[in-house]
């Protein structure tokens, strides 16, 4: 069996790499790809309509597109050069019995606001051209498909590792620096999360399975045994916490969790106004969080993640050790510029 995985220095494009050569199958050729060759056996590519490299050329029995640009801050021009012109020229390369598996985001399906806005009713640019992608891809490609949607990725559960700290790891980054302040959010809204390498366990069964007859999607979450918000935020500061009790330095206060109306109505115009614009920015930042971290219903899931706050210490705890000057700093309360208003004008 010919395999070639693309995006193969990604977070996910590297655990799903390491689980198919663990794969206890029949030998297969597995061919990685990626922007950038971070060793002798990645091809470079670039994805982006430059030529093929001759190493990727001939039939592939299976093809697993993991490269995708995660920026919540994308345009639309954008994110359709960043995801759908790559998974095109993927296409390309795909034969009418090839087997495509493509990994999307489990957000495609999550709550959507008014259709009327720049991306659809989608939060930002990511999810939105992951959602053109799943119509490219089942229009477009001819052969077998199946299209794998996971949620939030933290580390592995056995040991937190992750090829680089991104996405829900914002959080812990300002939790010990004192910019979360305060959590915006539903507090008994559903936070779904999934270690990598259930992530990738669900893409290499569907790689080294037989091809489905239709297009198939997998999703990968913990449903109704997702976390809550409140119960993410004090799962995260007890294994922070953890770790800074071990290495002699003071516990971090839980932050208080602020409804999403009373934030934009109220804290959100203060914030704007009296925060330094490096303040303002993290808030920015954090806020996109919010919809992802206070879904009213969960997902159901077809891979279910068992035991998500098992999964959540084990990553927290691997990122403060690889972090430690960041996960044993002192937190910097929010410090208020001083307003000074014009002065009166004269009559």
């Amino acid at each position: 069996m010919r395999i070639l995985v693309t995006g193969a220095t990604g977070v996910i494009g590297t655990e799903t790499v390491d689980t198919l050569r663990a794969a206890h199958v029949p030998p297969h050729v597995l061919v990685r790809t990626a922007r950038r060759a971070t060793d002798a056996g990645i091809v470079p590519w670039t994805l982006d309509g430059s030529p093929v490299p001759a190493g990727l050329g001939g039939h592939w029995d299976v093809i697993v597109h993991t490269a995708a640009s995660t920026r919540w801050t994308m345009t639309r021009t954008e994110a359709l050069a960043a995801n759908v012109a790559p998974l095109r020229a993927v296409l390309a390369l795909a034969g009418r019995d090839t087997h495509l598996v493509h990994v999307s985001t489990a957000y495609v399906a999550g709550e959507r606001g008014v259709a009327a806005t720049e991306f659809d009713g989608y939060r930002n640019g990511y999810e939105w051209s992951k959602a053109v992608c799943e119509e490219v891809v089942r229009e477009e490609h001819p052969g077998p498909l199946t299209i794998v949607r996971p949620p939030l990725v933290v580390g592995r559960r056995r040991d937190g590792r992750i090829a680089r700290f991104s996405g829900p790891y914002t959080l812990l980054h300002a939790l010990v620096s004192g910019l979360a302040a305060v959590v915006v959010g539903d507090p008994d809204g559903f936070a779904e999360i999934s270690p990598v390498d259930e992530v990738a366990r669900a893409i290499a069964d569907a790689a080294l399975g037989a091809p489905p007859r239709a297009s198939r999607t997998e999703i990968v979450a913990a449903g109704l045994a997702s976390l809550r918000l409140a119960t993410l935020i004090e799962v995260t500061c007890t294994a922070l916490n953890t770790f800074r009790a071990a290495h002699g330095a003071p516990a971090i206060a839980r932050p208080p969790i602020v409804p999403p109306d009373t934030w934009t109505r109220f804290f959100l115009p203060l914030a704007e106004r009296y925060l330094s614009p490096f303040q303002s920015e993290a808030v920015k930042l954090l806020a996109m969080f919010q919809s992802y971290t206070s879904m009213a219903t969960p997902f159901t899931p077809t891979y279910p993640v068992r035991d998500p706050a098992d999964a959540m210490t084990t990553a927290v705890h691997h990122w403060a050790a690889r972090k430690p000057r960041l996960a044993l700093a002192e937190p910097r309360p929010w410090t208020l510029l001083t307003h000074n208003p014009s002065p009166p004008q004269s009559p």
